[in-house]
């Protein structure tokens, strides 16, 4: 039998040492319950990816490259589909030899139950359990019981939870403290010397699991649908706090939708159309979007010179997905304007992110951010940039702490689009977040596709009806031709419009 309490001290010890950042905890230690590293998981993540990526690079194995490559990425972006395409490079290695890639299985197992993943946690629940069948001390071995219990429990509740289109991404805090509780009922249920048989006790455990089960049905949605955004209204009590949670009643745990996935090849079409030399940049952006449920852009930057339609791009891209929108001039933007003023000032507001999704009542809007180089970077009130690489960042925008709400909310389904004619304003912590497009400038060549489209657009804004635009004549593009000759579309746009209103006096004339 093994020493009880000197095993609780060496585990305490390397538990202080695992919060503080010294120490990675091993698979065995997680599934007993010690912090993740530094007690977050995403720095857990990036922490063990890149050990484990230094070994797998020493071996110089030509079938290790995919694995090295995902476990890199891993590092970076430290997101359930990370985590699975470590997974999936795994299952593609045949010689394992001198590597721990079964506990990089069970680790990333593990992670994926942190992200919701019922099967993954299920999987999690009897790999406890098989090690509470080992040379344990019968307390140890009862109380890895409890927690195989919990993690069984948990793992039904997220499983259903999927299925309901509820959003099961929320935080390694919630998830452990859920589990805890579990175990708990489980331990006072099971240990309980006193059982009323004939009128058995509504455990807390069974009523927690009826929170989500005979939830009403208005907060049941489907699998694309289901994202609750606003969990809660902190210090609502008093009268700042009642205000807010009124002005929020209608978003307090209910399930937001999200924007549905459109015919990607019509979407193509119809851009390409406007954009006739973008082509390389229409692709790129609807590629990731492929066997999505859901529209979801990550952070992405179009960067190109003045006038070159980058704006407008943005635009017409997210009305030709669906996706709700919001355009933020970026000349000076505050820190306060994007994450949000606390409720005790006589400005306060939500976040950018949070008012657009009450705005459009959907979780997944895209908030498109016009010249992003031209934000301040003083610090004297909170930086800008800070706090977008806080949204932008998985993690922590998935518990983003709204300070008019005094509450995390979930705002990991929202998309951010962003301009710039230049990086060199962006720190590069922000652009190392972001993807960044160049778009190009349209040519002379692109005049003849250019024009007739502006000219369309042009009758439309003056409030005639789009065939008011008939064809342009050979002699009218040839005297666009000799001004324009590429670059800004501004000028182009002037030139058409000139042309535009000859015709109308033109006919006036007539």
């Amino acid at each position: 039998m093994t020493d009880k309490p000197s095993q609780d001290r060496h585990f305490q010890r390397r538990q202080k040492a695992a919060i503080a950042g010294l120490h990675l905890p091993t698979a065995e230690e997680l599934l007993r319950g010690m912090a993740f590293f530094r007690e977050d998981l995403a720095e857990d993540i990036r922490e063990y990816s890149g050990r484990l990526s230094g070994r797998v690079k020493k071996r110089k194995r030509a079938g290790l490259a995919l694995l090295a490559t995902s476990l890199d990425e891993l590092a970076v972006e430290p997101t359930e589909d990370s985590v699975l395409a470590v997974e999936a490079a795994i299952d593609l290695i045949d010689n394992t030899e001198g590597l721990p890639l079964s506990e990089c299985r069970l680790r990333c197992r593990f992670y994926r139950a942190f992200f919701g993943d019922g099967q993954a946690t299920a999987l999690i629940a009897g790999e406890i359990a098989h090690l509470a069948s080992g040379d344990l001390s019968p307390t140890e071995r009862s109380s890895l019981h409890w927690r195989s219990l919990g993690w069984a429990a948990q793992s039904r509740v997220l499983d259903w939870r999927r299925r309901a289109g509820v959003s099961v991404q929320r935080s390694a805090e919630w998830f452990e403290q859920e589990v805890r509780t579990y175990e708990q009922h489980f331990r006072d249920a099971i240990t309980s010397s006193t059982v009323d048989e004939q009128e058995p006790k509504d455990s807390s455990f069974v009523g927690l699991a009826k929170t989500w089960e005979e939830e009403p049905s208005e907060h049941k949605t489907s699998a694309t649908d289901g994202v609750i955004v606003i969990s809660g209204i902190g210090n609502d009590t008093t009268a700042d706090g009642k205000r807010v949670a009124k002005e929020f009643e209608n978003f307090k745990l209910r399930p937001l939708p999200l924007p549905g996935m459109p015919e990607l090849p019509t979407v193509r079409a119809i851009l390409i159309a406007e954009f006739p030399y973008a082509v390389t940049i229409v692709d790129s952006v609807l590629e990731i979007l492929g066997g999505r449920p859901n529209v979801y852009l990550r952070p992405t930057i179009l960067l190109g010179a003045p006038g070159s339609g980058k704006t407008r791009f943005a635009r017409r891209l997210t009305e030709e997905l669906g996706a709700p929108y919001e355009i933020i001039s970026c000349g000076g933007l505050s820190d306060s304007a994007v994450g949000g003023t606390a409720r005790r000032w006589t400005s306060g507001e939500p976040s950018i992110a949070v008012m657009a999704v009450r705005r459009h009542k959907c979780a997944g809007p895209v908030v498109i951010l016009d010249e992003i180089e031209k934000i301040g970077t003083s610090r004297h009130n909170g930086n800008v940039h800070d706090v977008l690489i806080g949204l932008f960042e998985k993690e922590t925008s998935r518990r983003w702490h709204d300070p008019y709400l005094q509450a995390h909310c979930d705002l990991s389904h929202v998309s951010w689009l962003m301009t710039a004619n230049s990086l060199e304003p962006i720190p590069a912590a922000l652009r190392d977040r972001c993807r960044i497009l160049r778009f190009p400038d349209p040519g002379a060549d692109q005049l003849p596709l250019l024009a007739p489209r502006i000219l369309e657009r042009l009758y439309i804004e003056a409030g005639y009806d789009p065939r008011w635009a008939t064809p342009l004549e050979g002699f009218e593009l040839d005297a666009l031709a000799s001004v324009w000759t590429g670059g800004s579309i501004r000028p182009l746009e002037r030139l058409v419009d000139g042309l535009r209103k000859a015709r109308e006096a033109d006919r006036r004339r007539q």
